[in-house]
This record gives C-alpha cells, sequence and structure tokens, in this order.
C-alpha cells in the first residue's frame, strides 16, 4: 500500500477545471517534487489530498484512508504546510505550537515536548516569544513548517516550504527534509529546479491540471515517462537535473 495515493482527481470551479484526472502513488521513502508553472493546479492538487478541498471526482488517500470520507483518520497521519503558512499573528510560536500540540491530542508534559520537538526542528528559538505577526516572512514559514511536523506524522506535504527562507535556512530545511525522508512519504511543490535535485528522489510535471511527465531522480539524472495531453504515453525523456529547467519549459510549453 503507498502512503499516499490518488485516483483520478479532478477539481471543477464553476466552468473552469483546474485538475483533469490526476492519478498518482507515493511510499515510504520517496520525496515528491510536485513541479509545474502558475496555475498548472499543483496546490489545487495539494489540497484535495490533504483533505482541505473536495474533488469533483476520484478519490486521495492518506495511509489507506479516504480523505473525503474519513478526513479524521487520514489527517492523524499527514502533516500539511500550505501557502502562506497562516497562523494566528497574536500569538508567539511558543503559544501557537502548544495550541497545536493540544489539537493534535498532546496533553500536559507531551504537548510541551512535542511542541519543544518542533521548535528546535525548526530553529525558532530566537523568535519564539515574538508575536507571529511580527516575524519575518522566513520565521512564519518556520513557524507553519513546525507545526507540519509537531505530530512525526508519516506523511508530509508542503507547498513551497522554503519560500522566503535565506540561503542559509533554505539548505537547513533541505538537510531536515533529507533526514526525516526515509520513514515518510512527502510531497513538496516548488518552484526551484535545484531543490528537486538536491531533496527529491521523484518528479512529477503538471500542467492545465494534468500529469505530463513522471520519473525518478537518480543522483545528478532524471528520467521521465512523458504523457499527452489525453493521458496516453509519449515516450520517455532522460536528462541531466542541470537541464531541468529546458525539460520543464519543452514540456510544459508542449501542453500549453
Amino acid at each position: 500500500m503507498a502512503m499516499i495515493e490518488t485516483d483520478g482527481l479532478v477539481k471543477k470551479f464553476g466552468p473552469f477545471t483546474a485538475v483533469r484526472g490526476i492519478t498518482l502513488s507515493v511510499d515510504k521513502g520517496e520525496v515528491l517534487g510536485f513541479l509545474g508553472p502558475n496555475g498548472a493546479g499543483k496546490s489545487t492538487t495539494m489540497k484535495m489530498i490533504t483533505g482541505f478541498l473536495a474533488p469533483t471526482q476520484g478519490t486521495a488517500r492518506i495511509m489507506g484512508h479516504d480523505v473525503t470520507a474519513d478526513p479524521i483518520a487520514a489527517q492523524k497521519h499527514l502533516g500539511y504546510l500550505p501557502e502562506g503558512a497562516p497562523a494566528y499573528g497574536d500569538m508567539t510560536p511558543r503559544q501557537f505550537l502548544s495550541f497545536i500540540a493540544e489539537i493534535r491530542g498532546y496533553r500536559s508534559s507531551s504537548a510541551k515536548a512535542a511542541a519543544q520537538r518542533a521548535i528546535e526542528l525548526a530553529s525558532l528559538e530566537g523568535v519564539i516569544e515574538q508575536p507571529i505577526e511580527t516575524l519575518s516572512k522566513g520565521y512564519k514559514r518556520r513557524v507553519g513548517f513546525a507545526q507540519a511536523i509537531l505530530h512525526d506524522p508519516p506523511v508530509l506535504i508542503m507547498d513551497e516550504p522554503t519560500d522566503g527562507l535565506d540561503p542559509n535556512q533554505k539548505f537547513a530545511m533541505r538537510g531536515l527534509i533529507t533526514g526525516m525522508a526515509a520513514e515518510k512519504a512527502i510531497i513538496i511543490s516548488t518552484h526551484i529546479l535545484e531543490e528537486v535535485e538536491s531533496v527529491c528522489t521523484r518528479a512529477v510535471i503538471i500542467d492545465r491540471g494534468r500529469v505530463v511527465a513522471d520519473g525518478p531522480i537518480m543522483g545528478k539524472t532524471a528520467a521521465f515517462n512523458v504523457f499527452a495531453p489525453d493521458g496516453s504515453s509519449a515516450g520517455t525523456l532522460n536528462a541531466s537535473t542541470a537541464d531541468l529547467d529546458a525539460v520543464f519549459r519543452e514540456l510544459t510549453r508542449a501542453h500549453a
């Protein structure tokens, strides 16, 4: 059983179809780089996988639990870092993470321990008593990351996890993701292609709500299965990770 599974996910907003039948699975130990141009449907797909949005058609499962039919069971196994890392601005990171720990079912000393572990992993000690609304974009992002990993979930889904971080913080974040990867299934949406090379074991490229390529990242090499707009195979494409930018442009332009 894959830890993350989607089957034919479709999302329509009135007459507009944002996601057009995305099927994929992510196993333990995989870090999936979820790539696509702006408006391709990445965030919408991730919101359906996490249960934040209900699909128009299709299903998503976390650890075998359908996120629509059994959302609480699914979300117990899930850590989610959405766009913008929303939080209560008048709370401090310590207060916010303690609140999240209680929501996750931790009590008393175990809640304090879970919050402290997340604080240390996200390197928040220097701003821990500062109101979140006064923090920089990078620190707000780290608070969002801390809430996603607080309960040590087997599944992590993160939308632009290094957005707003400085180069040192990006390096540290990538190290954390790599260190956790062996025991988790992780999806990362990113526009930073060097991030794919540094932390991902696989990449999926979507365009206009469809999967156009899917394949493993093996060191400095990527091997993609390429798909036509109707979902049929359009062959394979091997490239160095240094050429990912060109591959990305070629595939998304070809299906525009």
